[in-house]
């Protein structure tokens, strides 16, 4: 009894305990000192700096800006020139990689109330992202006064408000505000502020992989790294002493530049959110990285005897190659989901083939395709063709018919089982052979590997599904799929052709 009564107390203190959380909000603290605390005087201020910042255009997939903190007179400037280039985005959730300057802790602390409030109104907290994170590693959890008088995070908020929120628009990932004066409603992204309590390279790991998990196949989601850069130098020694960091963050390799950091030949003070980002970035393919801005404080304010460096710079890749076949409209692509399950059932129930007859010119064209069914979110079938061999809506057919009978890593379909895939189509571009992999984007193409006799061929989906780099994704289909040495792709007798692929699936994924 007394231990059944125990635990319906602890019970009940968690209970409370993550209640009080999920209601906490987030009051500003440098309103008023750091930033304007009159509503009106912060959106114009934050707007100003936007308007004047001219970042050069970023022709790629973002995943990750780097931003500085000190009060928005000294960079404010330059942080403009971060959010300026990803204000066009859907931004859906805002990772904000922050540190504690003032207060110690081993571990790292995420943010655990609901929202956080600003002279612009309240945005909300993304808890189910916030939960997860914590769930992962006992070194996360909710340590509420490393975001007390902290700019690292609070500075971000409002630029993140006037940045990436929407005015008039009202989906479901947005949090909406009261109106202004003029009627429209501010409608801001969510946000999942965390805050680094020490600089252990490991947590920086352990943060970078559970965000990369939770990101990884999602498009919306954007993490802003805080950091100034070397503090309180001569001002022609600053500029030497940045200009070797942001050398040093061009090369994106995430150890090297911790290491560099930690031993002091690069200077920056938020080295775990610059860190973690490059990790992310690494585990996800984003393989580019451009300064939009750099300047000091005397550049600012003309005091030029100690200074405070800042540097805007994106994380980004290339997006991946469009698909030369992408000229399907949805009702074409209905119509060849419906032709594959038509085939599939007439097949495996009747072991008759359907018969159709098809008078789209798109889809009589002769292309390539392979048809994939999943089951339980399961692959339980995936066969193709890699050319054309007549119309496109009877390879659909026809490889419809063979994912779900003549794949031999699985048991044929049964009738009962029909009703339980879905269905992927993937039309494919022609082949196009390469001199070499410094020509192959991953992720974007699919690949045919083929030296002798021996050839093997991933489609561009893999690499998503994975999260494999380009050097993950040749080795594994040279040894995996081809029956070649792992680094046969790097063999100049090895031939190499990319395609790209025009994928759907029943449901409109």
């Amino acid at each position: 009894m007394r231990s059944a009564f125990i635990l319906f107390v602890i019970s009940i203190v968690i209970a409370i305990s993550i209640s009080v959380n999920a209601a906490d909000v987030k009051e500003p603290d440098l309103a008023g000192s750091w930033y304007p605390a009159s509503k009106a005087q912060l959106e114009d201020q934050l707007k100003s700096y936007l308007d004047a910042a001219k970042p050069e255009k970023i022709d790629g997939k973002t995943i990750a800006i780097i931003v500085p903190h000190a009060g928005y007179l000294y960079s404010g400037p330059v942080a403009a020139y971060g959010y300026k280039a990803v204000e066009d985005k859907e931004i859906k959730t805002v990772i904000v990689l922050g540190f504690s300057h003032r207060k110690y802790l081993d571990g790292v602390s995420i943010y655990g109330g609901n929202s956080w409030k600003t002279p612009l109104g309240e945005i909300a907290v993304d808890m189910a992202m916030a939960e997860k994170i914590i769930s992962s590693n006992p070194r996360f959890r909710y340590q509420k006064e490393l975001f007390s008088d902290e700019n690292s995070v609070e500075m971000q908020i409002p630029f993140i408000q006037v940045a990436l929120g929407k005015m008039g628009q009202s989906p479901s990932a947005f949090v909406k505000t009261s109106a202004d004066k003029s009627g429209t409603v501010p409608i801001f992204p969510k946000i999942v502020p965390i805050a680094f309590g020490s600089q252990n390279y490991s947590d920086a790991q352990a943060l970078a992989a559970v965000l990369a998990d939770l990101i990884r196949g999602r498009s919306g989601y954007l993490i802003v790294a805080s950091t100034d850069l070397s503090h309180y130098h001569p001002y022609q020694d600053a500029n030497s002493i940045d200009k070797r960091t942001i050398d040093t963050l061009d090369r994106l390799k995430a150890k090297e530049f911790y290491d560099e950091a930690r031993v002091g030949v690069c200077e920056l003070c938020g080295l775990m959110p610059v860190t973690t980002s490059l990790l992310v970035a690494q585990s996800l393919g984003y393989d580019k990285i451009k300064t939009l801005k750099y300047a000091n404080s005397g550049d600012i304010t003309g005091d030029k005897a100690k200074v405070v460096g800042y540097v805007s710079s994106v994380i980004y890749k290339d997006e991946m190659p469009k698909a030369e076949s992408d000229m399907l409209n949805d009702g074409q692509r209905k119509r060849l989901l419906q032709i594959a399950r038509e085939s599939i059932m007439g097949y495996v129930k009747d072991g008759k083939r359907k018969r159709f007859t098809e008078t789209d010119p798109a889809l009589n064209n002769s292309q390539g395709a392979f048809v994939t069914l999943h089951e339980a979110g399961e692959l339980r079938g995936c066969i193709g063709s890699m050319v054309g061999r007549g119309a496109l809506y009877q390879t659909i057919a026809d490889m419809a018919i063979e994912a779900a009978t003549g794949d031999p890593r699985f048991q044929k379909l049964s009738p009962a089982e029909i009703d339980k895939i879905s269905l992927e189509i993937s039309v494919l571009s022609p082949l196009q052979k390469v001199k070499s992999a410094d020509e192959i984007k991953i992720p974007g193409h699919g690949v045919i590997v083929k030296n002798g006799s021996n050839s093997g061929v991933y489609l561009p989906q893999v690499a998503i599904e994975t999260g494999w780099s380009k050097e993950e994704f040749l080795t594994s289909l040279c040894a995996q799929k081809a029956g070649l040495k792992p680094d046969a792709w790097k063999d100049p007798a090895t031939e190499l052709y990319t395609f790209t692929a025009e994928v759907f699936g029943e449901g409109g994924e």
